[in-house]
């Protein structure tokens, strides 16, 4: 199932390594960059038709950061097609959603959780189809490691800097890549890391470091730019999705002046206020206002944690057959329990050359996950409350950027991404229009320029937080059309 590249210590200059456990340093060999072509993956039946590599790249300054990588090449032509690497939001998660629910090559389904393993199936809409794609584990998430947990930092900044030593090391061992077109692309939090990131490669191409990187771009969708802005576009975005009443919404701005979330605590007016927005709001799915909102008694999700729950860090084991429950509300979420399923058990982590000790439970997301008002964590710093500087800094490059909104999201609505766009001043080189896919709308478009920068928003109709995964035909078009430098 597995196959193994054969290296020599010499080949792969890599320096002994080790991972913690129980207070003692466990050896692991030689970790700067290792990598593994994998054949086969369990729940999905036969030799899998495209090439996916897995592997550890070491980051920091001690080299103490390991961070877990898929690789799956372009279907297409991967000598000519773009390089993306995917940032995972959060801050903090793995990609392993992006992967199967998003843009990766297979999607996951588990019908019958009295099978041990979820059932893998082709993803038609994979962006695999026309790119070379790195899904980037974040660090201590996924299949990502510390050494030494103990001591483990990071931020922000950090992050972008982590992202970039990745980059680095990853083309020196695929060198053919080298001068493929590379993108950094991601959603909703990524919008603080990927232009940091972009920044860093800028600086580096500038600074002379090789591999010189062939930025080409970036593309981010639904992104968290600036907290001030798009927090506070979500009470107007209610407003205009009739969620808010025209009267509670015109008191609330008048009597807050437009500043739903650093509120004074002396403003009665305004806490009022606000205190009827959430009434209004509590019960509306923030990530796709159409959606139902998942429940924690719901039979799905108390199954499937039941299955992979265990504080002992034990790999699941088959539960009962249990047939769907009549009546039973479907909810989004619910199905991406199917990814702690799957990444629990044994057989995968030995199809995917899992290094073991380094991880106990896989979990999708860290505990640096961001929300709004939430301060530094013990491992992580937000030390960045806006990108727009940097944003405003590639206008002065050789630079495309794709900005994506599904326009049913109220976490990071397209309101706040508009506003934005709109503060970096660019010229405007073509006007709201309608896109489409098949002769049906799938969105709306405009672009803007300045010098060699360009900048495409793009809204997908009935898109929430992750329009690649709710609308993938249409995202895996856009993106298309974009890459070949087509207009939507």
């Amino acid at each position: 199932m597995v196959e193994e590249e054969q290296k020599t210590m010499k080949e792969e200059e890599h320096g002994k390594s080790g991972y913690w456990k129980d207070g003692k340093k466990q050896a692991v060999g030689f970790l700067n960059l290792t990598r593994t072509i994998v054949k086969a993956l369990p729940g999905f039946p036969g030799e899998l038709p495209f090439k996916l590599e897995t592997g550890y790249v070491e980051v920091g300054e001690k080299k103490d950061v390991v961070l877990f990588y898929y690789f799956v090449e372009s279907e297409r032509n991967p000598t000519d097609d773009p390089l993306l690497i995917w940032i995972a939001g959060g801050p903090g998660c793995s990609t392993l959603r992006s992967f199967f629910y998003q843009i990766g090559p297979l999607t996951i389904e588990y019908p019958d959780t009295s099978k041990e393993i979820p059932d893998l199936h082709l993803n038609p809409y994979s962006w695999t189809k026309l790119a070379n794609v790195i899904f980037l584990d974040a660090p201590t998430s996924g299949f990502s490691y510390a050494k030494s947990p103990e001591t483990y930092k990071n931020s922000d900044t950090l992050s972008a800097k982590y992202t970039y030593q990745f980059l680095s090391k990853w083309l020196e061992k695929h060198s053919k890549f080298i001068s493929n077109p590379l993108y950094i692309t991601g959603l909703s939090y990524s919008g603080i890391t990927i232009p940091l990131i972009v920044q860093e490669i800028f600086n580096g191409n500038e600074a002379g470091n090789e591999p010189r990187m062939n930025i080409a771009g970036y593309i981010i969708g639904n992104p968290l730019t600036d907290r001030n802005i798009d927090f506070n576009s979500k009470i107007p975005y209610a407003h205009q999705m009739a969620l808010l009443s025209d009267e509670i919404y015109e008191s609330t701005k008048g009597n807050c002046n437009g500043e739903y979330v650093n509120v004074n605590a002396s403003n009665k007016l305004c806490q009022r206020d606000l205190q009827k927005v959430d009434e209004c709001l509590e019960n509306v799915n923030l990530y796709h206002i159409l959606e139902p909102i998942c429940t924690s008694d719901t039979t799905t999700r108390s199954l499937l944690q039941k299955k992979f729950g265990s504080s002992t860090n034990k790999y699941p084991v088959p539960l009962p057959r249990a047939a769907k429950l009549k009546g039973q509300q479907w909810c989004r979420d619910n199905t991406y329990l199917y990814t702690d399923v799957w990444a629990n058990i044994q057989s995968v982590r030995k199809a995917l050359n899992i290094r073991e000790g380094t991880i106990g439970k896989w979990i999708r997301c860290n505990d640096d996950h961001y929300v709004i008002g939430k301060n530094d964590t013990v491992n992580y710093a937000y030390d960045v409350s806006s990108t727009l500087d940097n944003h405003r800094n590639f206008t002065q490059k050789n630079c495309r950027a794709l900005i994506i909104s599904g326009d049913h999201d109220m976490a990071f609505s397209h309101l706040g991404t508009k506003r934005w766009i709109r503060d970096l001043h660019l010229n405007v080189d073509r006007t709201w229009a309608p896109w489409f896919v098949k002769q049906q709308v799938a969105g709306y478009t405009e672009s803007f320029s300045h010098d060699d920068f360009t900048l495409t928003f793009a809204t997908v109709k009935g898109g929430g937080h992750a329009a690649q995964e709710s609308k993938p035909e249409e995202c895996l078009a856009m993106v298309h059309r974009w890459f070949d430098h087509n207009p939507l």
